[in-house]
């Protein structure tokens, strides 16, 4: 296993140079770093601060700032010390510029402005957290999309990833015995997506959540059998009404998230 230190400066939150960082390194096998996140770096005292935790023990450097003389200074004091220092988006950045054929605007933390997007995902997130497993059902219409599954299928968390891109996402649990709320086949204006597991997966799943709650695990709900019933009777549902279906067995929610934008987005280009 090859350890290094890995630095990460920004001038605002640093979420923009993590996810870049984390995105390259997971190509890599047997490699473990630990990371030194730098955030707010917006005046050269604060770079000459943290080149001197490189200096003292080394690694990798990763930045997005955008002020020039931080940026000058960076580069100096890492090439002086022999370490490597990568820009994320400099390179980005001036491809855009000779494409469009303008400057931009050195402003640090620009993407994280308070503007109509900005309250727009947070009327989203709100959205969600209202319309989590099956709640405030009476307003079903106003939502974007709703996710349909069983339990442990991601519901939560993929409505809650789809809220922070913006889109108000409601989910609606399916279980048992329990009949699905009567609004939902009113709906016509959200996009409606069945989520499904292989049931193997879900049983495992299931019964990690039962030990870790220390609850019976002697019950249907981790009977295979049953189990496989349940998301069977889940596809049923969704095929009857044409509802497309997502298998989230081997998928992150990044991933099942992107999917669901794919379908928002193309079927809000046949209705334009």
């Amino acid at each position: 296993m090859q350890k290094f230190h890995l630095h990460l400066v920004s001038d605002a939150t640093g979420e923009t140079v993590g996810h870049v960082a984390r995105a390259c390194l997971v190509q890599f096998d047997d490699v473990e770093t630990e990371e030194h996140l730098w955030t707010m770096v917006r005046t050269e005292q604060h770079v000459h601060d943290l080149l001197k935790t490189v200096e003292s023990i080394g690694g990798f450097v990763i930045y997005t700032l955008v002020n020039k003389e931080n940026c000058k200074a960076l580069e100096e004091g890492c090439a002086k010390l022999n370490v490597a220092c990568i820009s994320v988006l400099d390179p980005i950045t001036a491809a855009f510029g000779a494409v469009l054929g303008t400057g931009h605007r050195a402003q640090p933390g620009r993407q994280h402005v308070m503007d109509a997007e900005y309250f727009s995902r947070i009327e989203a997130m709100q959205f969600a957290l209202g319309h989590d497993d099956g709640q405030s059902t009476w307003d079903l219409d106003e939502a974007d999309i709703i996710l349909l599954g069983v339990s442990r299928t991601s519901k939560t968390p993929t409505s809650i990833y789809l809220a922070n891109r913006g889109l108000k996402t409601a989910n609606i649990p399916i279980v048992p015995g329990c009949p699905i709320p009567a609004e939902l086949f009113e709906v016509e204006r959200p996009l409606v997506v069945g989520l499904t597991k292989d049931p193997k997966r879900l049983v495992e799943i299931r019964r990690q959540r039962l030990k870790l709650l220390d609850q019976d695990e002697n019950t249907d709900y981790v009977n295979l059998e049953m189990v496989a019933k349940e998301i069977n009777e889940a596809r049923r549902l969704y095929s009857k009404h044409d509802w497309p279906v997502i298998n989230v067995s081997r998928k992150s929610i990044e991933e099942t998230a992107a999917t669901i934008i794919q379908l928002h987005t193309r079927r809000a280009e046949t209705q334009d």
